[in-house]
């Protein structure tokens, strides 16, 4: 029998679909629908793409076109390039309902193994533990880097701390955030941290803050906007079963029918390792709040209050619960969706964060340089 007869060529990727293909992808969409790719790879090419889902397509045979225009491309195709090669096959009066072009890119990276999905990971969870805020700041950065070198599972962080405390964003200006009358007068430690965003005011228990530690392949080929409610889903259903229905607010506002409730930061490292973390108001003195940041009428606003003299108190009013219960309903609803495991710091971890405060997160240079 000759190579011909007994199978396929060398270099024809039009392989029989009379077995299972070889690689699998899934990825639910945030607000969407499941996409589903089944492909094979034939000397580094994809091969038998066949897109499939609970999506909604017209017309039908848009869907043969875009399995025509993914199969053929190599296997080492940019999300960006994937998405792209999916908008051009589409007829001009295409129309998609429930996923996206970006959709099917994140499917067939996860196909391909080079973008993860939630199940591909071992998550641990580190309750909270009472640190300085500095501490705090540093092991944002500190695990970040470990889980970017391998040498952490990717994990869910619920902060603690005692000292009052404004942390501002990488990015913010010293002079145009804080009062320094008002920082001195009520004793509080001000501090930078690594990802963008807004200031945050925190004494003890009146927010709530968690990092998730990842790599980006878990995100790769989702947007960077889509990415926050993509990360968050899990927090929306553990505030869904304390009786709180929950939103997104584009690009990084948590919100509900009764105002801001929270926001959300990121940030990606070199080596791969990113950081996504979120502060929750939970009762917050509003009074203090505005001694201590430069607030104007417009952004006192947005955080749920239009008069300094009340609280601000979005997760203790609306729940009705103690901070400790909400953040017991979040930690459950995280282990049961992706079958987290506890965890604590390690003395090495520590050390370093501890290391980092004294050359870094703890010095002036650093807080000031944004002045």
């Amino acid at each position: 029998m000759t190579q011909h007869e007994s199978g396929p060529v060398p270099g024809d990727h039009s392989l029989p679909h009379t077995f299972p293909a070889s690689h699998h992808g899934e990825y639910k969409v945030p607000g969407g629908k499941l996409v589903v790719v089944d492909l094979d790879v034939v000397e580094g090419i994809l091969a038998n793409v066949s897109l499939s889902g609970d999506f909604f397509l017209e017309p039908d045979e848009a869907l043969l076109d875009i399995n025509r225009a993914l199969t053929g491309l190599p296997e080492t195709t940019t999300a960006a390039e994937l998405s792209a090669v999916v908008t051009a096959s589409l007829p001009p009066a295409a129309a998609l309902f429930g996923f996206s072009a970006d959709a099917v890119a994140v499917t067939v990276r996860r196909a391909l193994a080079r973008a993860t999905s939630w199940g591909d990971h071992h998550w641990n969870i580190v309750a909270p533990t009472v640190l300085p805020t500095a501490v705090n700041v540093a092991l944002d950065e500190v695990l970040t880097e470990e889980i970017g070198a391998g040498r952490r599972n990717p994990t869910l962080r619920f902060w603690d701390w005692e000292e009052p405390s404004v942390v501002i964003g990488s990015f913010q200006s010293v002079r145009n955030e804080i009062d320094p009358d008002g920082v001195a007068r009520h004793g509080i430690t001000v501090v930078r941290r690594i990802s963008g965003g807004g200031a945050m005011f925190m004494e003890a228990g009146n927010c709530i803050t968690y990092s998730l530690y990842f790599p980006q392949t878990l995100v790769d080929g989702i947007s960077f906007a889509d990415s926050y409610a993509f990360l968050d889903a899990w927090v929306m259903a553990a505030l869904e079963k304390l009786g709180i229905t929950a939103f997104y607010v584009p690009l990084n506002d948590i919100a509900t029918d009764q105002g801001k409730i929270g926001g959300a930061a990121q940030k990606r490292l070199a080596n791969g390792g990113m950081l996504h973390h979120v502060t929750m108001s939970y009762d917050i003195d509003a009074d203090k709040m505005v001694e201590v940041l430069r607030i104007g009428k417009e952004k006192l606003s947005d955080k749920g209050t239009r008069s300094a003299k009340k609280r601000v108190d979005p997760l203790r009013r609306q729940t009705g619960l103690a901070r400790t219960e909400i953040i017991a309903a979040m930690m459950e609803v995280f282990t049961e969706r992706y079958g987290a495991t506890p965890s604590e710091l390690t003395a090495t971890e520590l050390a370093a964060a501890r290391e980092r405060v004294a050359t870094k997160f703890g010095t002036q240079e650093w807080l000031n340089r944004v002045p």
